[in-house]
């Protein structure tokens, strides 16, 4: 599907990645792109530099009210379903996460079956693999939830759930549908709900103060963190793609783990503070391995992706970002 002169819907339009997308979006030609929110999890504050862009529509929706995804998906080529609860909200509302994350995107698929959109790109994660075990991390391994706890679980679960759906409507409806399973995403405009993306933001907001951070652990705890503007770049690709009833992973391929992360950090703001190494017992935890392979040649051989920013240049362009909301 061409991006330039198309509509586009992004549910969860005005979060993180979704804002990202819209940029992206914007710059690659497209002739409208709709942001749908209910503002939830997010405002509008520091996206005024889409918003001034005539092609921006701005919808106050909610996916679980499939009236609102009819009224607002007339003429709309494809649609990026981005909104959902991540894995610390779902802690807090358990029916309010499996509501948004399960039957919301039913709610998505059905109002594109009928208003015949051609595809549906859906945001998922890394999450539908559980706590993967050491080994290389590709697409066909299952998701192992004995060793997590019952939010991890959850959140999975819907997301595996959300991946079958768009494979169903894609080979009962005609509706293209690829499933981007998100490592760790950061990036600019990051926001306090992500588990493990957090501990960057923490770190940087204490440091500052001249506080020292805590660390889970002994710093040995690895994940792989995606810039969101590399994440943004797939699901452009993937909606241009002609693959359908795929899930590919989206990651860097590179374990980075929180001592060198908080190295990273340090250096960037000038401290020389060291952590406090020990689990927080309020934290919510997800995974805590010290390895971790992500193989991303799926992705790759399907649409041609690719990570192209480090971790090193990510944090920068972060904190820079940071440095500008104080």
């Amino acid at each position: 599907m061409k991006i330039d002169g198309g509509k586009f819907m992004i549910t969860g339009g005005v979060s993180l990645i979704g804002s990202h997308v819209a940029e992206h979006l914007l710059a690659a030609g497209a002739a409208e792109v709709v942001l749908f929110d209910n503002y939830s999890l997010g405002t509008t504050d520091m996206i005024g530099h889409i918003l001034d862009d005539s092609r921006v529509k701005l919808v106050r929706g909610d996916i679980t009210r499939i009236n609102e995804l009819y009224d607002t998906l007339e003429g709309v080529d494809g649609i990026f379903a981005i909104a959902g609860f991540l894995t610390l909200p779902f802690s807090q509302n358990p029916a309010l996460g499996i509501t948004v994350n399960a039957l919301g995107h039913v709610n998505v698929l059905e109002a594109a079956r009928y208003r015949g959109v051609k595809k549906v790109i859906f945001s998922s994660s890394v999450a539908t693999y559980g706590d993967p075990g050491p080994g290389v991390i590709d697409e066909t391994m299952p998701f192992n939830f004995h060793s997590m706890t019952p939010p991890g679980v959850l959140y999975g679960s819907t997301k595996i759930i959300g991946e079958q759906l768009g494979r169903l409507y894609s080979e009962r409806y005609g509706i293209q549908s690829v499933s981007l399973r998100y490592s760790t995403v950061y990036g600019e405009r990051q926001h306090y709900r992500g588990v493990n993306a957090l501990y960057i933001i923490d770190t940087y907001d204490k440091l500052v103060k001249g506080e020292r951070p805590s660390m889970p652990g002994d710093g040995s705890e690895v994940h792989d963190y995606i810039h969101v503007a590399d994440v943004a770049r797939a699901n452009l690709m993937a909606m241009q793609s002609d693959v359908t009833g795929e899930a590919v992973n989206v990651a860097t391929g590179t374990a980075t783990n929180l001592n060198r992360l908080f190295e990273i950090v340090a250096g960037l703001v000038g401290s020389d503070l060291k952590p406090i190494y020990g689990a927080s017992s309020e934290a919510v935890r997800v995974t805590t391995s010290s390895a971790l392979d992500f193989d991303i040649g799926k992705i790759d051989r399907l649409i041609g992706w690719k990570p192209e920013i480090s971790i090193e240049d990510g944090i920068g362009r972060l904190v820079r970002w940071l440095e500008t909301q104080s």
